[in-house]
Formats: C-alpha cells, structure tokens, sequence
C-alpha cells in the first residue's frame, strides 16, 4: 500500500501510549503468540522498544510470557468493558431486567468486571434491599457478590490465580468466605453449574442469585443477578423460583447482543 500522509499529532499526543496500544493490537487469532523478534516485525519497533513496552504490559498484567513467547491475557478484555457498557449493554439490558423483575418481583441488575470489582451497569430496584442503595455505577468486591463470582469464574486458570494471589478477602460479614482456597473452589462450582449463588456474605440479610452473559465466541462478558431478602426466600426457593427466569432472561439478552453486533459488523 502507498504510505498515507500521518496526520496531524496535537501538543497533547501521548505517542509511548499509541505505541503500548499497536503491541496490544499486533496479536490476533491468527498470532495468539509471538516472540520479541516477531511482535518487534509486526509492529515497526525495535527490539528495545518492544521489549519495554511487552515487559511493561506484563507488569500490568495484560501480558504473559514463557520467557519465549508473549501472548495476551484475559484481563485485556478489562479495556473493551467499558466499551461495551457505553455502546449497549445497558441499553440492551435493561427492558430485559424490567420484565425479569416484574416476574419475580424482586431486584434485578447486570454488571461488567472492572478491575477486581464488579460495576452495576444496569438495574432495576423493587425495594431498597441493602443498607448502601445500589444504582447503575455501584461497584463492590467481585469476591464476595453472585455476579462477581460468574464474571472471575468466565476467567481463565492462569488468570484467576493471579486474582487470587493479590486481592485482599475481607470479611464484609460473618459469612464473607476469606480463605483463597475456598474462594477458589467456589469458583469452581460456579463454572461447572453456570450461575453462583451467594448468602449473606455481602450484607447479612441478602441473598444473590447471577448468571453469566456471554458474546458470540462463549466469552463471559457481564452478569445479570436478582437478590431477595433471606428472611423470605430460602436458598432453595432462590434456585427453585429465581433461576430459571434469570437463565432465560441472560440468554435473552445474550441474543440482543449478538443482534447489535451483527448489526454494527453490516452482517
């Protein structure tokens, strides 16, 4: 291709962070992982420079490297959810929430995972069910919420331990479990079940019930949850009664999604 004339860079133009950006973008489905030489070909940088820059990422943790080959890590998909919360997730989300709430006449909400929190980007409140009113921009531990758990368990093994290895497990309330090897094998479960139920650990009184919301490649890329109060509906009747409106409410919105993209992609 005949060169493009580059175009104009203002005082502001932060050109370490264009060029953090092209290492990222080098790898693909069809390089999922390369070594320094070759992510130095792709990208037009010299070694030095990409090194830096692969080091730095993995710092960071949005790379992982064998001490040969460099390729990304999940957390990488921690850049696009902001992304998709602004482009319609929300949008998407919502009359799909206000009908699974008139089902079940309880709250109902769907979150991204941002950092190690979870962030409400859409909800619908029946009754102000914690002692802290959650509304779309809330964020909590993902450690001890159902819809955290669905969104680290979407994670893969390498990923998780990483997780696990730096986050703090506070006790929020005397059934918050703080033990990693506990917490791990909950994740676990939750992985082969497909939806995580959570008891009282975030605030005692409330139960959670969250189920994954999935892209067209299977990728876990929000949560939708309702929550009851414990002193009415028992663990049992959360899976008895709540689950499968919830399982049938993600799968919807997980088909207004795909509806979107292929939209947006002119397919």
């Amino acid at each position: 291709m005949p060169d493009e004339e580059e175009p104009a860079r203002g005082a502001h133009f932060v050109q370490s962070l264009e060029r953090g950006l092209t290492v990222v973008r080098a790898f693909s489905a069809e390089r999922p992982s390369m070594t320094l030489s070759e992510v130095a070909r792709e990208t037009d940088l010299t070694r030095a420079a990409a090194r830096r820059f692969l080091l730095t990422l993995a710092d960071l943790g949005y790379v992982r490297t064998d001490g040969r080959l460099f390729s990304l890590t999940p957390r990488v998909l921690d850049l696009g959810y902001a992304y998709v919360a602004s482009a319609g997730l929300p949008d998407v989300s919502q009359p799909h929430l206000e009908d699974l709430s008139a089902r079940v006449h309880e709250s109902a909400s769907v979150s991204v995972l941002e950092g190690d929190d979870v962030l409400y980007v859409a909800r619908v409140a029946t009754s102000r069910i914690m002692a802290v009113a959650i509304t779309v921009g809330t964020r909590f531990p993902a450690s001890a919420t159902s819809m955290g758990r669905v969104l680290l368990a979407g994670r893969d093994e390498r990923d998780l331990e990483a997780y696990l290895g730096r986050v703090e497990l506070r006790p929020l309330t005397r059934f918050t479990i703080t033990d990693p090897d506990e917490l791990r094998a909950e994740l676990r479960r939750v992985r082969e079940q497909g939806y995580s139920i959570v008891d009282q650990e975030l605030e005692e009184g409330l139960r959670s019930l969250a189920a994954p919301v999935r892209d067209a490649e299977g990728r876990v890329i929000a949560a939708a949850n309702v929550s009851a109060h414990a002193n009415r509906s028992s663990i049992e009747d959360v899976r008895r009664d709540l689950l499968p409106a919830l399982l049938e409410t993600a799968s919807r919105i997980e088909s207004d999604l795909a509806s979107v993209s292929r939209r947006g992609s002119g397919r």
